[in-house]
């Protein structure tokens, strides 16, 4: 097992801020990762990567580029020094309840 870092993601935008209409707030997540920007993937991949249509936004694509843990003005990343959590294992979601995100038909008319 790795020796990882324990990050916290806030979300630190306005909850009228226009971003969120492109991007649920999943509210405060915790994860272990290499990095910040890792916290950001890891959290990004615990998302469900589908459409609610069926069918994919493009071959080889994915819809985890749009989450709202990729975006830094709606979210950000601390480090968690308070030893709370074990930073051996693997990078994962240790903390939060992270919903599916789905991308709607309503979305891709705009």
């Amino acid at each position: 097992m790795e020796t990882l870092k324990i990050f916290r993601l806030l979300p630190i935008a306005d909850e009228a801020d226009p971003r969120w209409d492109n991007a649920d707030n999943q509210g405060e997540v915790i994860v272990r990762a290499r990095s910040a920007a890792d916290a950001r993937v890891v959290a990004a991949e615990a998302e469900d990567d589908f459409l609610e249509m069926d069918v994919a936004p493009a071959d080889g694509d994915t819809t985890r580029t749009f989450s709202a843990f990729r975006d830094d003005k709606l979210y950000t990343v601390v480090e968690d020094t308070s030893d709370r959590y074990p930073p051996i294992g693997a990078r994962a979601v240790i903390e939060g309840n992270i919903r599916p995100v789905i991308l709607s038909t309503r979305q891709a008319d705009r």
